[in-house]
C-alpha cells in the first residue's frame, strides 16, 4: 500500500510501498477514507534528532477517518464494516488522568525526564492514516460516523476535537451572553466559531491575518472579521470586552496583547503553539480576575459530541482534497499559509486535483 512517511528529522516526508498490516490479538485494520494534514505534522518533520521519541520510519497523519475491515482474534469483530474516525489518543486507560476521563491528558503521553516526547496514538509515534489502511490497538479509540463522508469526519479528529474541546472546558463562560475572540480561522478556527454557535454565543469577533479568509470567518457564524488585534480592539470594547479569546494561533504577536481586550474576569485560551509567551502578574494592569489555560486535543467523548454535532448539521470542515500522490504539494501549501479550512488526503480521490 501507498503511505506518506517520516523517513528522516528534519527532512520532508516520501511517498512510499510498504505491507498492509495484518491485525493481531484485539487489533482492528481501517480502510482510510481521508486523512487530515495539520500543522503539527510539519512540526514533527521539522524536528531534529531526539526530540521526540518516535521510530522512524513513521507514516504520519493523526485525522483519519475510514471503515473497519477487519479485526484480531481477540477483537469485536462486530465493528466489521462500521464507518469510523480515530481518537487520536491512544491511551493507557490506567493512570489517574485516565480514570478521570481526561485520556488526553494521559500521564503516560507526558514528556519524559530527559525531555523526549513519547508516543500519543496514530501519526504520533504509531503508524498513521496517511496511508490506504491502518491499524488501531482496539475499539476503544473509534467513534462511529454514520453517514459522514470520510472527508467531513477526518478533520474532526483533531481540527473539530481540539475546538470542542477548549470551548467545552470554559463552559463557565459560555452561554448566551458571551463575548468571544477568536484568534485565528484555519483548521481549528473556523469550527471553533461554528461550536460557538452550537453552544448559543453570537457575540463572535474573528481575527485572521489572510483576507481572504475573511469570508470563512463570517460564513461560520462570526460578527466580523479584523486582520489584526489592533483593528479588532475596538468591536470587542464596544461589546464589553472578550469574556474568553481563544488563540487557535499560539504566535508572541496574538498571546502578548490578548489579554489587554478581556472584560474583568475574562480568560486566555491558548490552543495553537507557535512559540508565543506570555508573562503573567497582578502587578503588570491586566483586568481583575484573568486567567490563562492551554487546554490539548480532546477526551473520546468530546469526539463523539462533535461528530453529533457534524451529524445534526451544525458543524461542516471547509476542506481541499488532495490525492495520495500529491501529499507533498498539499504539505507545501499548507506551510504557505495559502489553504482555507482543512487539507486531507484522499485515496481514492483524481490525481488531476
Amino acid at each position: 500500500m501507498l503511505a506518506v512517511q517520516l523517513t528522516a528529522w528534519g527532512q520532508p516526508p516520501q511517498v512510499r510501498e510498504i505491507p498492509v498490516p495484518e491485525p493481531a490479538e484485539g487489533q482492528l485494520l481501517i480502510k482510510v477514507g481521508a486523512a487530515g494534514l495539520c500543522r503539527s505534522d510539519l512540526h514533527v518533520m521539522d524536528s531534529p534528532a531526539g526530540r521526540f521519541d518516535y521510530p522512524l520510519p513513521l507514516t504520519l497523519g493523526h485525522e483519519v477517518a475510514g471503515t473497519v475491515v477487519g479485526a484480531g482474534p481477540l477483537a469485536d469483530h462486530a465493528w466489521i464494516g462500521e464507518n469510523v474516525v480515530i481518537h487520536g489518543v491512544w491511551p493507557c486507560g490506567r493512570c489517574r488522568n485516565c480514570r478521570r476521563e481526561r485520556e488526553n491528558y494521559c500521564l503516560e503521553k507526558v514528556p519524559r525526564g530527559d525531555g523526549r516526547l513519547s508516543p500519543i496514538g496514530n501519526g504520533l509515534g504509531h503508524p498513521g492514516g496517511l496511508a490506504e489502511y491502518l491499524l488501531v490497538p482496539s475499539e476503544a479509540v473509534l467513534v462511529r460516523v454514520g453517514s459522514l463522508s470520510p472527508e467531513q469526519a477526518a478533520p474532526l479528529a483533531d481540527a473539530g476535537l481540539t475546538a470542542y474541546h477548549a470551548i467545552r472546558t470554559n463552559s463557565d463562560l459560555i452561554d448566551s451572553d458571551t463575548v468571544a475572540l477568536v484568534i485565528g480561522i484555519g483548521g481549528l478556527g473556523h469550527l471553533a466559531v461554528q461550536i460557538l454557535r452550537s453552544f448559543g454565543v453570537t457575540d463572535i469577533i474573528a481575527v485572521e491575518t489572510r483576507t481572504q479568509t475573511h469570508a470563512l470567518a463570517l460564513e461560520s457564524g462570526a460578527l466580523a472579521c479584523f486582520a489584526t488585534l489592533a483593528e479588532a480592539a475596538e468591536a470587542v470594547a464596544s461589546l464589553g470586552g472578550a469574556d474568553v479569546v481563544f488563540d487557535f494561533v499560539g504566535a508572541q504577536a496574538t498571546v502578548e496583547p490578548a489579554p489587554a481586550l478581556l472584560a474583568p474576569g475574562g480568560r486566555v485560551v491558548v490552543v495553537g503553539s507557535a512559540g508565543g509567551q506570555l508573562t503573567v502578574g497582578k502587578s503588570l494592569g491586566l483586568v481583575n480576575g484573568w486567567q490563562v489555560r492551554a487546554p490539548f486535543w480532546g477526551t473520546i467523548e468530546d469526539l463523539r459530541q462533535v461528530v453529533a454535532l457534524a451529524g445534526a448539521g451544525k458543524l461542516h470542515a471547509e476542506v481541499t482534497a488532495f490525492p495520495f500522490d500529491s501529499a507533498l504539494k498539499a504539505y507545501d501549501r499548507l506551510r504557505s499559509g495559502d489553504l482555507s479550512g482543512r487539507a486531507v488526503l484522499v485515496p481514492t480521490a483524481p490525481s488531476s486535483l
